[in-house]
């Protein structure tokens, strides 16, 4: 008996990396996953079937046949997504667990970032998050449960250098998550992120690493470190759990703080540029956060 047994998830960019390591976890805690892949490179090209169904092979070689099945729809196409959802129903019968895990990495600094770079990665990312959530929800209603898990990053909740579409995308996600857990709440259906550090195909491409960096980092933050979470937000022992942000670093998972506020300061006549600059300024300028990169934040080894 697994704590997923007899639930259904579709797992979205599940051909390799964290979505492969979440696909093959679900199935081993007992669950159906419609593994979902487009096969296409980090920054969004092309087309493959065979990183899905090389996982599907897996899940069956491990746990029997009709455990998996492949599906190479793009999460940035509202007909797709509505594929990927009714895969699931047609397959198994029904679907408890979206994770929305697909990305593509377009970097580039602001003031070079085109139109195309923006739209390219926010598509795939936010529309695809939305998408798929979307398609879920009429049979997460009807049922009156569900589960969802999003991946946020940290490049949208802290920050960083060269990514300015996908970190936009990403915080957007964490927007969106947050208020399906509140418009969904008395469905009792659960919406969750997590910003994930682990090795995988989009991190070998951020610049100003060495080899050596790139192997320490691949050795303590694996994909399987972050599957366990996913799988765990999916069982009913997590039942209680909405609304979140969640990190996972290596063995490290976090919980994340989220915007509240920190200063207040009221006049009864009003403020004009002069007084704030003479005294709201001074009160709350300690107080700012700086503009620190995820290095700055997370300045120690992972366990």
């Amino acid at each position: 008996m697994g704590m997923l047994d007899g639930k259904v998830a579709v797992v979205t960019g599940a051909g390799n990396g964290i979505g492969k390591a979440t696909a093959l976890a679900i199935a081993a805690n007992g669950g159906m996953v419609v593994v979902n892949d487009i096969g296409a490179t980090v920054t969004g090209e092309g087309q493959d079937a065979g990183p899905a169904q090389r996982v599907v092979q897996e899940i069956e070689q491990a746990h029997g046949k009709g455990r998996a099945v492949a599906n190479s729809g793009s999460v940035a196409s509202w007909e797709d997504a509505q594929k990927m959802v009714q895969d699931a129903i047609d397959n198994f019968g029904r679907i408890d667990m979206v994770v929305n895990n697909a990305g593509i990495l377009r970097d580039r600094m602001f003031h070079y970032m085109s139109i195309e770079e923006w739209d390219a990665v926010i598509k795939v990312h936010l529309y695809g998050a939305f998408y798929v959530s979307r398609a879920a929800i009429p049979h997460f209603r009807k049922q009156e449960s569900g589960c969802y898990v999003h991946m946020t990053s940290t490049s949208g909740l802290i920050g960083s250098v060269g990514q300015v579409n996908y970190g936009a995308a990403k915080l957007g996600i964490a927007g969106l998550s947050r208020n399906i857990a509140m418009d969904m709440q008395r469905y009792n259906v659960r919406s969750n992120c997590i910003g994930p550090h682990a090795f995988s195909r989009m991190i070998e491409t951020v610049p100003g690493q060495t080899e050596e960096q790139l192997q320490a980092r691949a050795a303590k933050t694996r994909p399987d470190h972050i599957a366990q979470l996913i799988a765990f937000l999916g069982t009913d022992a997590a039942a209680g759990i909405s609304g979140q942000i969640f990190g996972v670093r290596g063995n490290e998972v976090y919980l994340y703080n989220q915007p509240r506020p920190i200063r207040i300061m009221a006049r009864p006549d009003g403020w004009s540029p002069e007084k704030l600059a003479e005294m709201w300024l001074p009160a709350v300028k300690n107080h700012f956060t700086p503009l620190e990169r995820t290095r700055d934040v997370y300045n120690w080894d992972p366990v």
